[in-house]
């Protein structure tokens, strides 16, 4: 997946925001700019992109051992992966990164839900 494919697929889900932040990552939040992030795609300054993502506990013990992803730095004690951005087919990624975004969005209060069109 490239960076252009990730932010399209990103800004085509739900009550979405884009800011880049640390160094120049994209990061996508759900339910706007203070919202709570539930992707990241960034270069790492390493010339490795890669995506950062809260997989559903089942997804994430299929593909945390996969070539290519590992727990993410710093957030992988909440449970956050770090998918290099070749390392699986690009609807598999999409559908991750789908997930994220609904994990996510679970953790805005009910009433913002309703009002962002999530409930």
């Amino acid at each position: 997946m490239t960076r252009d494919e990730y932010n399209e697929f990103c800004a085509s889900l739900p009550a979405t925001a884009n800011v880049v932040q640390w160094g120049g990552a994209s990061v996508w939040k759900v339910g706007g700019a203070t919202g709570p992030m539930f992707a990241v795609y960034s270069d790492w300054q390493r010339n490795n992109d890669a995506v950062v993502l809260k997989p559903s506990e089942m997804a994430r013990e299929i593909w945390r051992d996969a070539p290519g992803v590992r727990l993410a730095p710093y957030l992988g004690k909440s449970g956050w992966i770090q998918i290099d951005k070749d390392a699986m087919a690009l609807d598999e990624l999409q559908n991750l990164i789908a997930g994220s975004h609904a994990i996510n969005a679970g953790k805005l209060s009910k009433k913002k839900r309703v009002e962002l069109g999530l409930a």
